[in-house]
């Protein structure tokens, strides 16, 4: 079968359509596929479908889905073939997936399920520093804990920091670093090749993002920060669009500033908070298209 390599600021995905659902990946082969060694490699699989060939969603969300019009199901597994309930990055790509094998054009947003809910994508201008084929995505609403209520190592760093929960669809904890309440070293010296140790730690595992404040500008609402990422089922990535999210609303708790543009390995995105939605803006590219043996 022909799948495509896809990538949104370095999170890169293998991904394709099975529009009649006659595909349900398992997590062996998802992580055989994903291999960067032995595979063709990625930070996750996509299998783009409708919504009615997803076993795990429930009557409540397909009736969403419905009720919204929704024709395309973001069906997202992580490297080790573990589920996901939302992928940021992935929904940009997936959107440029979609209307570039379906020749939509235009500026119309695309509605896209997922199991975080139903999202809608809109098509944006190029930017200098973002880059090509932009979207914004609403990721909705979020939830918080308390602030700074984990503690947060490294791996053969001394030191620790203090991490705040943030639920955007799936479990964040993100820990300001290089301030008065991190010990920790600096944010290019952390080795995040191993799982950070989070006490207390979320049942179902989590995202670590470790953000370091740039610059804020109080008058114009505006701010930069610099981010790196673990995440769970995969390792650290050159990018997360919910864990920019997140990182973005704990900034936005921290500071009051509401718009953030936060630099990842993979480049740059805009992240704006707003009253109880979250807006991601980034590129998205299709890189290749590969014939499975």
């Amino acid at each position: 079968m022909t799948v495509y390599k896809t990538q949104a600021t370095g999170n890169d995905f293998v991904m394709f359509e099975d529009a009649d659902g006659a595909f349900d990946p398992q997590p062996k082969e998802v992580a055989k596929i994903c291999d960067r060694h032995f595979g063709i490699g990625a930070d996750g699989l996509i299998r783009v479908t409708r919504p009615q060939h997803v076993k795990d969603i429930s009557d409540e969300d397909l009736k969403a889905c419905a009720d919204a019009h929704v024709e395309w199901f973001m069906d997202y597994r992580n490297a080790d073939g573990s589920i996901a309930q939302m992928c940021g990055n992935g929904s940009r790509a997936t959107a440029l997936f979609i209307r570039t094998m379906h020749g939509i054009g235009g500026g119309g947003p695309l509605k896209l399920g997922t199991r975080a809910g139903v999202k809608e994508l809109t098509p944006m201008p190029d930017d200098d520093e973002l880059g090509a084929h932009v979207f914004r995505v609403d990721m909705g609403a979020w939830k918080t804990g308390d602030e700074d209520a984990h503690t947060v190592t490294v791996a053969g760093a001394p030191g620790e920091g203090k991490g705040t929960f943030v639920d955007m669809g799936n479990p964040h904890i993100v820990v300001v670093v290089e301030d008065a309440f991190s010990t920790l070293p600096v944010l290019e010296d952390l080795d995040l090749s191993r799982p950070p140790v989070v006490v207390p730690a979320i049942e179902e595992g989590q995202n670590v993002e470790f953000v370091r404040i740039d610059e804020i500008d109080g008058a114009e609402d505006r701010g930069e920060a610099t981010m790196r990422v673990h995440e769970r089922g995969c390792g650290e990535t050159l990018s997360c669009g919910t864990g920019l999210c997140a990182t973005a609303v704990v900034l936005h708790a921290k500071t009051g500033v509401n718009h953030w543009r936060i630099t990842v390995r993979g480049g740059k995105v805009d992240v704006d908070v707003t009253g109880d939605d979250v807006m991601l803006t980034g590129p998205a590219a299709i890189v290749a298209k590969a014939e499975l043996l």
